[in-house]
């Protein structure tokens, strides 16, 4: 049965004279024209994120393109929401409040679009990776149920094939057009007030250690008091240009990044995917004698990324002619870039200080966050506040508690220490109004994952990752972080499971990779560790037994090695999943009497480390 065909998502600038529209059907040589009557739709929810974006200066700039320098403002960003969201409504008489929203979409402007028409729906916008293998959506889409699935021009092929595998649900399947320059104006707008709660919100997918990744509800509300959290404690402006270079289906790409400047009245410039030379050429753009390309003459004043890509950029700083070099410290010293952000992995000592002495005393500022939870632990505005090895204070609205990993016991203000002096670690505990709903249509995880509180103010999330909570002398004394920023420090020490790897600013689940190993006819054990690197934080490596008839079936007849693996699992996990080792056992891997590996003493064996 072929995919239901309806509108695509066209901005208001696409619509020719004639409102003649592309119908997308599952067949790309089936597709038919329709002429559409549309009727002008001026309202959007009564939330606080249209709100901002109904009272922010129409003129302002509100997404840049760094490569074209095509530029949108408020006005058009309001104007294209309300007719995007106008199609996506009509994609179903009952409505899409509460439904999911799946869409592939390259990091430009028709993201931010698509977003915002979905949330504006009340629908939950359900972001996917474009680098994931068909196999890894299908499982996204089967789980989530998504009512409708929306792609980009660029995408529209990949969206085709996924429709291919074999859907458990068949969407709707929509094509979204390439958006056009200036050609959008929002005119009118009118704020309606929702009948009923809520439903809408995002759902992204993150890996676990339990057999599949889980899809994290965040409802509408926890998506403002994210946003409304961040923009407190770091104090987003209008005047405000934020370089993204993420990736967009993950909460650092999405909240932080899009979602909370947008709440500010802020402009976002999309350069992705990640190029060094590209980003500094950029930084410095505004302080050489003539900037090389449009619009690059504005000064950037927010960057947040990963602890890898401050390091590759520190890395290729030295190639950059002197000229550039000079323009680029001037781009990022703290008089030109005031906030500077790493985050969702560790970030080595030895590189903040490298980045420290480049910008002229300009200090990363460290936080901790999570799929669920957004941003939730955050270092200050004040430069004294930046801690090295800290990630700072909860954020507000967020409360945050350690229970200790082997008495099970809340680590009292005042108790950080045991009786022989030593310092106490916990686990991480949160609660507050930007914690998640659920994991969909996973009520087990989700029950395992809150634990109750006497105090009858809600449950609290156990994130599973260790700290140790401390108070350091000079911090938290100025009045330039905020009120928050004050007290004992929280101080990252690990997870709970050695099961998650953080790469590059990734999560990998050793379980979903093991699962893969496990699936190829030459291997009989697998084991997935994360092993220390200093450019990736951590890097994804195996250790396998073959099968004793598999182990000379690798290329020209040779032993079946790291190559043939990687070959093996091409189509089957995203790059970043992939192992960049493999160590071949004899015999077995070993395992204690419950049948479990212990992956700690596993990689002493195998890797000296």
């Amino acid at each position: 049965m072929p995919a239901r065909a309806v509108m695509p998502l066209l901005s208001r600038g696409t619509v020719a004279s004639s409102r003649q529209t592309l119908l997308a059907s599952r067949s790309c040589k089936d597709r038919t024209r329709s002429w559409v009557t549309r009727r002008s739709l001026s309202s959007l929810p009564n939330l606080p994120l249209f709100r901002a974006l109904q009272n922010h200066d129409q003129s302002n700039l509100a997404v840049v393109h760094s490569s074209s320098a095509r530029s949108f403002t408020y006005g058009n960003l309001v104007a294209d929401v309300l007719q995007a969201k106008e199609r996506l409504v009509g994609t179903d008489q009952h409505g899409l409040s509460g439904e999911r929203v799946a869409f592939l979409a390259e990091n430009s402007y028709d993201y931010v679009v698509t977003l915002l028409s979905i949330l504006a729906s009340d629908a939950i916008a359900l972001p996917l990776s474009p680098a994931f293998p068909i196999g890894e959506l299908k499982y996204i889409m089967d789980n989530s149920q998504a009512k409708v699935l929306v792609a980009t021009e660029k995408y529209a092929g990949k969206a085709q094939d996924l429709l291919k595998a074999g859907l458990e649900r068949e969407p709707v399947f929509d094509v979204k057009e390439k958006i056009k320059v200036g050609a959008s104006n929002s005119g009118s707008v009118s704020l309606e007030d929702l009948t009923k709660t809520s439903r809408g919100g995002m759902m992204l997918y993150t890996s676990g250690t339990t057999n599949r990744p889980k899809g994290v509800l965040i409802p509408q509300s926890a998506l403002t008091a994210q946003a409304a959290s961040l923009l407190e404690a770091w104090r987003y402006t209008p005047e405000d240009r934020l370089l993204h270079l993420l990736p967009l289906h993950h909460i650092h790409g999405t909240v932080n990044a899009i979602v909370t400047p947008i709440l500010a009245g802020s402009s976002i410039e999309f350069m992705f995917p990640f190029n060094t030379d590209a980003v500094w050429k950029r930084l410095a753009a505004p302080f050489l004698p003539s900037p090389p390309t449009a619009g690059a003459n504005s000064k950037i004043t927010f960057l947040t990324a990963v602890p890898t890509i401050y390091n590759r950029l520190l890395s290729s700083f030295p190639t950059l002619p002197s000229e550039t070099q000079e323009a680029a410290r001037k781009g990022i010293s703290p008089e030109n870039m005031r906030l500077n952000i790493s985050g969702s992995a560790a970030l080595p000592t030895p590189i903040k200080q490298a980045w420290k002495d480049l910008s002229n005393g300009n200090v990363l500022l460290e936080r901790y966050g999570m799929t669920e939870v957004g941003m939730a632990i955050s270092c200050g505005l004040d430069f004294a506040d930046r801690v090295d090895g800290s990630v700072g204070w909860p954020l507000p609205s967020v409360e945050a508690r350690l229970v200790d990993t082997e008495t099970n016991e809340v680590i009292q203000p005042g108790e950080e220490r045991d009786a022989n002096g030593r310092e106490r670690e916990g686990e991480i505990q949160l609660r507050g109004p930007t914690i998640f709903q659920e994991y969909w249509a996973n009520a087990k995880a989700t029950n395992e994952s809150f634990g109750a509180d006497k105090d009858g103010k809600g449950d609290w999330f156990k994130t599973g990752d260790v700290a140790t909570r401390r108070v350091v002398p000079d911090a938290g004394k100025g009045t330039t972080s905020g009120e928050w920023a004050q007290g004992p420090m929280y101080f990252i020490q690990g997870r709970l499971s050695v099961d998650i790897i953080k790469t590059g600013g990734e999560k990998v689940s050793a379980l979903e990779v093991e699962r893969e190993l496990l699936s190829l006819p030459q291997i009989a054990e697998a084991a997935v560790v994360g092993l220390p690197s200093e450019q990736w934080g951590q890097k994804v490596a195996a250790i396998v037994v073959l099968k004793p008839d598999m182990v000379n079936t690798g290329r020209n007849g040779k032993a079946w090695g790291p190559l043939d693996m990687r070959r093996a699992l091409k189509d089957r996990l995203a790059s970043y999943k992939m192992p960049q080792e493999m160590k071949v056992l004899d015999g077995v891997i070993p395992r204690n009497a419950m049948g479990k590996v212990n992956k700690k003493t596993l990689v002493k064996e195998v890797f000296g480390i």
